[in-house]
């Protein structure tokens, strides 16, 4: 009898890259529970990207947070917070070329980070 579901199958990594994008949460249930255990070369490529582009975020906004904060603390100077929407909307775009990608199952970098995080993460 035919399972019901095709968790667990083979995808060629696609599931894994897809769900990688969304959070750092989704990275860990992408790379623990699709691809730990089916290694593909497409997932491995996506969750490379993915790994890198969520920390580059999450340094640059928090360190943007903060020193904005301060600046605006010390100065009053009410209008950056106009520069840290625009660093989310760059990461923004930058994610939705990567996630696009990854549904269409390409080994395309995303922008800026994309070439770096293959050789950073070149393990995973």
């Amino acid at each position: 009898m035919e399972p019901v579901n095709n968790f667990g199958t083979s995808d060629n990594g696609k599931t894994a890259g897809i769900i990688s994008y969304f959070t750092i949460v989704g990275w860990l249930i992408a790379y623990f529970a699709f691809h730990q255990n089916n290694r593909t070369s497409l997932g491995s490529y996506q969750l490379r990207q993915t790994l890198l582009f969520h920390i580059a975020w999450m340094v640059v906004r928090w360190g943007l947070s903060i020193f904005l904060a301060a600046v605006w603390l010390s100065t009053g100077f009410l209008s950056l917070y106009s520069l840290l929407r625009l660093v989310d909307l760059a990461f923004f775009i930058i994610w939705v070329i990567g996630l696009i990608g990854a549904i269409q199952g390409e080994k395309k970098p995303i922008p800026l980070l994309g070439d770096t995080a293959q050789t950073m993460f070149s393990s995973i």
